[in-house]
């Protein structure tokens, strides 16, 4: 395993984080905690959660912190771990028990601190902005944590680019430590928001990418194909109404085809390709299985060849879409 430095920061991680979503809705705790034993085993050490998975109707908001904090005390490997979850989103019915402001901040860690089982995190997220709080309150409630160590780092989840750079100049305007860290959606069918619209702040300010969504919401996999019928699940509903183009059905044809000639699963091509971009420090993958998961983390032995790489990257290419509309 090659780690990465995370950013500016002074860590290293993986090249591939494991995202804990799922924990405590479509896996449960034993399964969970296989899972994050064999991602620790395969040389994962970071993992990614929030304090609202898992918010469904078969679980509550703080389920995935929990467990993890469970499989924390228990495994004793804290100081191994790279620990990231995100704030921001309703805990509660109670009107305050969201978004970013102070009070709500200061309430979100004590509560996920408490979850997890942990006296600090090392990676504390965003996961948007809060419109109904002024960025100076935020940041100036997430620099107190920071200075009473409860949090190592910044990060922030779901923002715009100029959301970004104002954040800089408030943080370098006060002295509050800065968002390290972006987490975008980021694959080879949705690639225009880290390219062309984040691609320059991310250099010029040196801040880590942590991507989420590599394969678009499990449609870059074998269970689509134009001729069979859609998944009867949430998900295939979603990915019908954001994924089924023309071009986005010859791009996962395109994955199909590669992964073919090679023996290898659509997945393991999906996350290959963005491993192959230096924009990127490590995408986030869940997994339903230690079976899902070994096959996700085989796509560090896959190396795709240039031409592989190449028509890839055209069929996706985002200019010519971009340009018919300007």
């Amino acid at each position: 395993m090659k780690f990465k430095r995370l950013g500016s920061t002074g860590i290293k991680i993986s090249p591939i984080i494991l995202g804990t979503m799922q924990f405590g809705w479509r896996i449960n705790e034993e399964e969970s905690f296989k899972v994050m034993d064999k991602a620790i085993e395969l040389g994962i050490n970071c993992f990614d959660t929030a304090d609202i998975y898992s918010r469904r109707a078969n679980s509550y908001p703080g389920k995935s912190e929990e467990i993890i904090g469970k499989w924390l005390k228990d495994r004793k490997i804290r100081n191994d771990l790279i620990l990231a979850t995100k704030l921001r989103g309703a805990m509660s019915d109670d009107i305050n028990d969201k978004g970013l402001s102070r009070r709500h901040v200061r309430q979100a860690i004590v509560g996920s601190l408490k979850r997890l089982q942990t006296n600090w995190v090392d990676l504390y997220q965003i996961h948007s902005f809060d419109n109904d709080t002024e960025i100076e309150e935020t940041l100036h409630a997430l620099n107190i944590l920071v200075d009473e160590g409860l949090v190592n780092y910044l990060g922030a989840s779901n923002v715009h680019p100029w959301q970004l750079v104002e954040s800089f100049w408030i943080s370098e305007k006060y002295g509050y430590a800065r968002f390290e860290t972006v987490q975008p959606p980021y694959c080879i069918i949705r690639r225009m928001l880290v390219e062309h619209q984040m691609c320059h702040v991310i250099k010029k300010y040196r801040i880590g990418v942590i991507s989420y969504s590599p394969l678009a919401g499990g449609f870059l996999t074998e269970r689509y194909s134009r001729e069979q019928s859609l998944p009867d699940t949430p998900r295939g509903e979603g990915a019908q109404k954001r994924y089924f183009t023309d071009k986005r059905w010859k791009i996962h044809e395109s994955v199909r085809e590669i992964a073919e000639s090679k023996d290898v699963k659509m997945t393991q091509i999906a996350l290959a390709w963005v491993l192959t971009k230096d924009i990127i420090t490590a995408p986030i993958i869940g997994a339903n299985s230690v079976k899902q998961l070994e096959e996700n983390i085989g796509a560090l032995e896959i190396k795709l060849e240039e031409n592989e790489i190449k028509k890839l990257d055209e069929i996706s290419d985002w200019i010519p879409d971009f340009e018919a509309i300007r």
